[in-house]
């Protein structure tokens, strides 16, 4: 299995799914690049909070989300900025209470809020999610 805090070794798409050993992974990737025709980037942080490879989705210039693998799971980042804020708050009432409170419990820096949601089935939080990335497309 690969190591994803080896910065030396590159991963592959797959190979990162492999690690995560959840199908959901896999469907959540083909969504995000068939809806905004875009591809993955694979990228090593070093960053002391989240070390090691992550997959980043940007469209035009623009970060969608930044997904970190996990065993079984994964964690998708979306910020939320100012651009996008009247319209998520509008929408959170329609959205699982586990998104309201992700949401309610993330602190606000900068005018941004970065809402690290972990998706282990194509839930109601999925849906969520794939709700907030569009927005932050659209914006």
């Amino acid at each position: 299995m690969v190591d994803l805090q080896d910065k030396n070794y590159f991963p592959t798409l797959e190979e990162i799914s492999e690690f995560v050993r959840n199908k959901v992974f896999m469907q959540f990737c083909s969504e995000i690049k068939n809806a905004y025709t875009c591809s993955e980037k694979i990228e090593y942080s070093s960053c002391s909070w989240e070390r090691g490879w992550n997959v980043k989705f940007k469209k035009a210039g623009k970060t969608l989300c930044t997904i970190y693998p996990r065993e079984s799971y994964f964690t998708v980042l979306v910020v939320v900025g100012a651009k996008q804020k009247a319209h998520i708050e509008t929408i959170l009432p329609e959205c699982t209470d586990e998104l309201q409170d992700i949401y309610n419990r993330t602190q606000e820096g900068n005018g941004q809020r970065w809402l690290m949601v972990d998706i282990e089935d194509r839930d109601g939080l999925y849906h969520d999610l794939l709700r907030l990335i569009q927005i932050r497309r659209n914006s």
